[in-house]
């Protein structure tokens, strides 16, 4: 799967969306054309500029010189690159000077970066996200100073949330914002914060999470923009502390960095700093479905270009054959693009749905909270794993450093971790998202029965996975006892993916077969998980009152 096939892939499956028509009916300035226009300029972008760095930021990494952080020497002239084409404000509202165009055509455009070079695109994408959210949430004149210039590639961004004491729990966060006249002073320390420093642009600004009142947990928590300089290039109170020394994605630095009377700006409301960040974390869930389709789209092509040429096997008086021929390497192959397939689905769903939300639609607004989860974390696991069996196809060759696919499975191991672990994933996903409030679980019902192809006999085991998913919802949320449903939780996802492929299929053409056949035996599985941890809790219960009695 060259670059090219990976856009006509996309391609493809944008016309197979029916969110996509929907969002051109709505917006009259939007059509096929425009939409292949602006991918095939980023296919180029990610082909010519982006590419050829991959294996070198991968050896070189970022280092600290004198208190800043010094980026391969390849990203400046690619930061540039990617700037002056327009590409970190391709969504963002033209009146701050980005494009205006749709989420989902912005998100096809991350997927062939995240292809070409995913730790270049980890800072790229956080100072994109950041233009959306300050553009959305900060006062007029914020936003009028910071996003055009973001925009621009002239400033970059970060987000900042977790600390020492504070990662999942971020309740806990210490970081004191305190009140000083019109604005604020920061002081505390902020850990794992991609691209929290770097030589690209002067300015940075650090969009932060931290406590504004002795109010509890998270209701004591504001949101802030703090640069790291002030326009003049006078220091503001945040420093370096070190970056870390990872696995993978060593083109991306990942900082620790202290904040010492850092003054910022209050974003949006105070006490409400979790809510509206979330504008943020939305779009950075779904850049990890895209960096783990990137990832998962290379790693097929370069599994499906070794074993088309590694000869092996075959009748021993003939010459060997390629070993794309061979039935259990045809097996692998159509295993990994049948999951690299869903994921493209389910990424341009994401962010189809999430722009009708945008624009009114009824439903999308659930139906995208339902399905965000799901998308960050088999975004994650399905770039780690196709990296990984393309590994298996390509045999000793695929562990060397002479092939990528041993970096795509380091750069990928993160991506389970960062925006929210699997494991929180699971638990938003079971509570807030079935238990507390079941819209969206309906919305997707109502979608998947929708998309069944009539007279298709594959639609009945379609069918059968959705009843057997929304029979499965009833029960955990009859379970009053609420550690036995978390114990379910992380089964609860794997089976809403399940139910994202029962809806889905249809799409995926040729590759549906690997993909369908097995999801009734892998959703029998987790139904027995489920059924199995609550069938205990259940008895223990009983136990616990026949004692009491």
């Amino acid at each position: 799967m060259s670059a090219q096939d990976q856009l006509d892939r996309t391609l493809a499956m944008l016309a197979a969306t029916p969110g996509w028509h929907r969002l051109q009916e709505l917006r009259q300035d939007l059509d096929d054309e425009l939409a292949t226009a602006v991918l095939d300029g980023a296919r180029r972008l990610s082909d010519e500029v982006l590419a050829p760095l991959d294996d070198a930021v991968d050896r070189e990494g970022c280092r600290v010189e004198n208190g800043r952080v010094k980026v391969p020497a390849g990203y400046h002239a690619a930061w540039r690159a990617f700037a002056e084409g327009g590409w970190i404000g391709l969504d963002t509202d033209s009146r701050f000077g980005g494009a205006g165009l749709p989420l989902v055509v912005q998100a096809a455009a991350t997927q062939l970066f995240d292809r070409a070079c995913p730790a270049f695109n980890m800072g790229a994408g956080a100072t994109r996200s950041a233009a959306v959210l300050l553009a959305e949430r900060a006062s007029p004149e914020l936003a009028q100073d910071w996003v055009p210039a973001l925009v621009a590639g002239e400033r970059a961004a970060t987000i900042c949330i977790s600390e020492p004491g504070a990662g999942s729990d971020v309740g806990r966060i210490r970081t004191r914002a305190v009140r000083d006249g019109d604005r604020w002073k920061i002081s505390g320390q902020k850990i794992w914060i991609s691209f929290g420093d770097h030589d690209l642009t002067p300015r940075i600004c650090h969009c932060l999470l931290a406590r504004s009142s002795d109010a509890p947990g998270t209701r004591g928590l504001s949101l802030f923009l703090v640069p790291n300089a002030a326009e003049d290039g006078r220091a503001n109170g945040v420093s370096v502390q070190r970056i870390e020394k990872k696995m993978g994605l060593h083109g991306s630095p990942t900082c620790v960095l202290e904040f010492e009377d850092a003054e910022g700006e209050l974003i949006g409301d105070e006490g409400r700093g979790l809510s509206q960040l979330f504008t943020m974390i939305e779009l950075m869930r779904l850049q990890v479905g895209c960096q783990g389709l990137g990832i998962a789209s290379r790693a097929c092509a370069v599994a499906e270009s070794y074993a088309s040429e590694r000869l092996q096997g075959g009748d021993p008086s003939e010459t060997p054959v390629p070993i794309a021929t061979h039935p259990d390497v045809r097996r692998q192959l159509a295993a990994m693009r049948g999951r690299t397939e869903l994921l493209r689905a389910a990424v341009l769903e994401l962010a189809v749905t999430l722009d009708l939300a945008r624009a009114g639609e009824e439903d999308a607004a659930a139906r995208a909270a339902w399905i965000l989860p799901l998308v960050k974390t088999f975004g994650a696991e399905t770039g780690f794993g196709v990296a990984d069996a393309g590994i298996q196809v390509l045999g000793g060759a695929g562990y060397t450093k002479e092939w990528p696919l041993e970096r795509a499975l380091r750069d990928a191991r993160v991506m389970a971790i960062y925006e929210g672990t699997t494991g929180m994933q699971g638990i938003d996903f079971l509570e807030r998202r079935l238990v507390r409030d079941r819209a969206g679980f309906n919305a997707f019902l109502t979608a998947a029965r929708a998309a069944q192809p009539q007279g298709d006999p594959r639609s009945r085991t379609a069918e059968e996975v959705i009843d057997r998913l929304e029979r499965l919802a009833e029960r955990l949320r009859a379970c009053p006892d609420a550690q036995a449903r978390l114990g379910a939780a992380d089964a609860w996802l794997r089976a809403g993916w399940i139910g994202v492929a029962a809806w889905l299929w249809p799409r995926l053409g040729d590759d549906a077969a690997p993909v369908l056949l097995a999801l009734p035996e892998r959703l029998a599985v987790l139904e027995a998980e489920i059924a199995g941890g609550l069938e205990t809790a259940e008895t223990e219960a009983d136990e616990r009152l026949a004692t009491s009695a």
